[in-house]
């Protein structure tokens, strides 16, 4: 009877195979089943809850996470709650009730109308963590919010003390400095290691660019296949050639982004790069599903990175970012599952079309 139930929730949903076989890793790409998970983990917590998100939003999964994290505030548990001033500014009376319960928030820059309003604005604390008694932890896409419940995400759920500290040191490390704006060439996080886990903690920074420099090193040592999901995917120059380089090494290069994504100019401005990419033989998917907003890097089926940070300039120049960097094969089998659904639901890039886009688009693109 066991062999039968874990049999069918094989062909169901291979990630719960996963889940059964080894609790230390899990892979979520669906939001409800995430979500159910972490209000799970926060209803059992003992000690603390940190959460460090982009987007807390107002709605039903916001509602759900703030009566959560208030219920355990009243048994005595310490919470902590780090939040964006733009992912998450819309009405900051939502948050009443969890500031008046005891839970320690704090936002991280709203937005302020001065000089440099585009320079400093552009910084965002994008990261998307929580740290649950040095135990449990999650890393990854998704934000807390119901408007994007039904969207293809890519995070995962660690049961494992070490890796949580680094998460946890990175989180109070966020929390103390909230209120900083840092731009400059001397912002700098060192890489975490941990047998062969490696933690990357991106900072704004115009000439270092800790994820971005990783991710080169990766592609540079491609032997077979560089695989690459990203909702909004801008690469710079430099990333560009290095995927080409790639190709003419006999690499295949596959970059996976949604037909539509959420930000309607981010898809004008990445047209003006997709032929440049074709041409250099990067095959291009478009997840045509509804919305993917995962984040991940998958080098030679070997290494893969899970991250807060899309693969765009933006993300590696001006954005608090989180990158976790395996080869863990207890990940690699459902992630790698989890790619090979996301391209059985694309389509393909039409260069034909490309090629006989309008003027007034190739000016908007231009702009």
């Amino acid at each position: 009877t066991i062999m039968l139930i874990v049999l069918l929730l094989l062909i169901l949903k291979p990630n719960y195979y996963y889940y059964l076989m080894d609790r230390t890793y899990r892979l979520f790409d669906d939001n409800l089943e995430l979500f159910n998970s972490m209000l799970k983990d926060i209803a059992s917590a003992k000690r603390y809850v940190f959460v460090e998100t982009y987007r807390f939003g107002i709605g039903s999964i916001g509602e759900k996470f703030r009566n959560a994290l208030i219920k355990k505030v009243r048994e005595g548990i310490r919470v902590k709650v780090l939040i964006d001033g733009w992912g998450s500014n819309s009405d900051t009376s939502f948050y009443t009730p969890m500031i008046e319960a005891g839970v320690e928030l704090r936002i991280y820059r709203k937005l302020k109308f001065a000089r440099t309003y585009f320079a400093k604005n552009h910084c965002r604390n994008h990261r998307k963590l929580i740290i649950i008694d040095n135990n449990i932890s999650y890393i990854g896409s998704s934000n807390l919010t119901a408007y994007s419940l039904n969207w293809r995400e890519l995070n995962l759920r660690i049961n494992e003390p070490t890796l949580t500290k680094l998460f946890k040191n990175s989180f109070n490390d966020s929390f103390r400095s909230y209120d900083k704006y840092s731009l400059s060439k001397h912002s700098y996080k060192r890489n975490q290691y941990y047998n062969s886990w490696i933690f990357l903690q991106d900072v704004p920074n115009p000439y270092r660019q800790t994820i971005k420099k990783k991710y080169e090193q990766m592609i540079d040592s491609a032997e077979k296949e560089i695989i690459i999901e990203s909702p909004y995917f801008l690469p710079g120059y430099k990333l560009r050639k290095k995927l080409c380089e790639a190709v003419e090494r006999g690499v295949n290069v596959i970059a996976i982004m949604p037909y539509h994504s959420d930000v309607h100019l981010v898809d004008i401005i990445r047209r003006k790069y997709l032929g440049e990419l074709h041409e250099g033989g990067v095959t291009l998917r478009f997840f045509n599903q509804g919305n993917l907003h995962a984040k991940c890097l998958m080098i030679d089926n070997d290494v893969f990175s899970i991250s807060s940070a899309n693969f765009d300039y933006r993300s590696f120049r001006y954005q608090y970012e989180v990158a976790l960097i395996g080869d863990e094969q207890k990940v690699l089998d459902p992630l790698r599952n989890h790619i090979d659904i996301t391209l059985s639901n694309c389509q393909e890039f039409n260069y034909e079309n490309w090629k006989k886009r309008s003027r007034i688009e190739k000016f908007f693109e231009w702009i």
